[in-house]
């Protein structure tokens, strides 16, 4: 059985980005686990309406990537806003993308991904008003249900759930 971290910020997570992905994974057989900067519960979006509140298991500044074995980044928009501004968040995703174990992004997670300088000269997709920030960054954007670079695995938005979903459970093993 696999650890999984989802990191989502307090609030703004897209939720069927968070649900859908934990529900294959818990559905698999591991064991997923709600990581974000704060203590207590993260508010859940559809799109713009606030919907299901979740209690956090862990604080991102005591998790260590070595507790698991792969790192799911839900969307939203307000949600990678905010973890690319949480020092702690950010240094957890780059040691995570360094370590080589996947981590998988979708929608506008990958501003993360950009915040924590782990772009440059891989191929991503995501939301496509993001195309430019990624372009800028040193990647290579494509327009597809899902893009998969070494460990890094993307998609644009919650109709890719299922290819996203199949793709980080085949990491999985």
């Amino acid at each position: 059985m696999s650890r999984i971290a989802f990191l989502v910020a307090g609030e703004g997570v897209e939720r069927v980005e968070l649900t859908e992905p934990w529900k294959a994974v818990e559905k698999a057989g591991h064991e997923p686990v709600l990581v974000s900067p704060d203590s207590g519960e993260v508010q859940t979006f559809d799109h713009l309406a606030a919907a299901e509140k979740l209690p956090v298991d862990m604080i991102v500044g005591d998790a260590s990537v070595d507790e698991f074995d792969a790192l799911v980044l839900p969307g939203g928009v307000a949600n990678p806003d905010a973890l690319r501004r949480d020092t702690k968040a950010v240094a957890f995703v780059k040691d995570f993308v360094a370590s080589g174990k996947p981590v998988a992004a979708i929608c506008h997670a990958p501003w993360t991904l950009i915040e924590a300088d782990v772009v440059r000269g891989r191929t991503l997709t995501s939301w496509p008003s993001l195309q430019t920030d990624l372009r800028n960054a040193g990647a290579t954007w494509v327009d597809r249900e899902l893009a998969t670079d070494s460990n890094l695995i993307t998609s644009r938005n919650p109709d890719d759930l299922p290819a996203f979903s199949e793709a980080l459970l085949k990491t999985l093993g």
